[in-house]
């Protein structure tokens, strides 16, 4: 007799990017003499560096570090490359920048995605995503999203895509990897899942993974979705 697949129980949600739109709070929160359009440029080259940052960090065996201190330090790199931009941005400037990522706004399809999945199918929900646990804090009030519990780089005491960073949240959960669905914005965390035996869902969004192939991607995961719209039924897939 063929052996039944587990049930999905539970799904990890990576949080900035996937459920977050991110980027309009940086540039709403630029000085208003930059240009939209290089404000718009110099957010994408931020995320852009902050990741370099996280996967230098990873790769040098270091703790994580606190995001507002990675995010300030990024933010300066970033400047260096936009020259007749870099004048606007004074002190005050560069902390409202990095304030602006503690009050993001939901994409417009997340609620009513994770609305579904808890109740419709009973699934518990978990934010699964590098930062802090403060960070998560204000961004779950700012975007009005509700987890049954949030796993930060902080709290795991690792970055993603590290195996232990998921390791580490199905202990917690008492839940085994294949139990359990990565759902993500970013190829190299759901790689990093797909490694530990979990299902992956990739949520494509404009404003990431901006050096990524998206041709390659469209077939390296279990699902592949433009937004999340139609989240809970390919997730309903996964063990049909």
């Amino acid at each position: 007799m063929a052996r039944q697949r587990p049930k999905i129980k539970a799904v990890f949600f990576d949080f900035m990017g996937t459920c977050l739109d991110w980027h309009r709070s940086v540039v709403r929160s630029s000085p208003p003499s930059v240009p939209r359009d290089e404000a718009s440029k110099l957010a994408l080259e931020w995320r852009r560096q902050y990741f370099i940052s996280n996967s230098n960090r990873l790769a040098q065996k270091l703790h994580p570090e606190d995001i507002d201190t990675t995010l300030a330090r990024t933010l300066d790199l970033v400047l260096d490359q936009f020259p007749d931009q870099k004048r606007h941005f004074d002190d005050d400037a560069k902390e409202r920048l990095v304030e602006a990522w503690h009050a993001q706004e939901a994409w417009p399809e997340v609620q009513e995605a994770i609305r579904s999945i808890r109740e419709d199918l009973g699934l518990e929900v978990f934010v699964h995503a590098n930062g802090t646990t403060r960070l998560q804090l204000d961004i779950t009030r700012s975007s009005r999203l509700s987890f049954d519990m949030l796993f930060s780089s902080q709290l795991l005491g690792v970055y993603k895509p590290s195996p232990d960073a998921y390791k580490k949240a199905l202990e917690y959960v008492k839940l085994g990897s294949d139990e359990v669905v990565m759902v993500a914005a970013h190829a190299y965390d759901l790689r990093g899942a797909q490694k530990c035996g979990m299902k992956t869902i990739y949520i494509h969004r404009w404003t990431d993974d901006v050096d990524e192939d998206m041709e390659n991607v469209k077939t390296e995961f279990d699902i592949f979705l433009e937004g999340m719209g139609g989240l809970c039924e390919a997730i309903q897939t996964l063990w049909q």
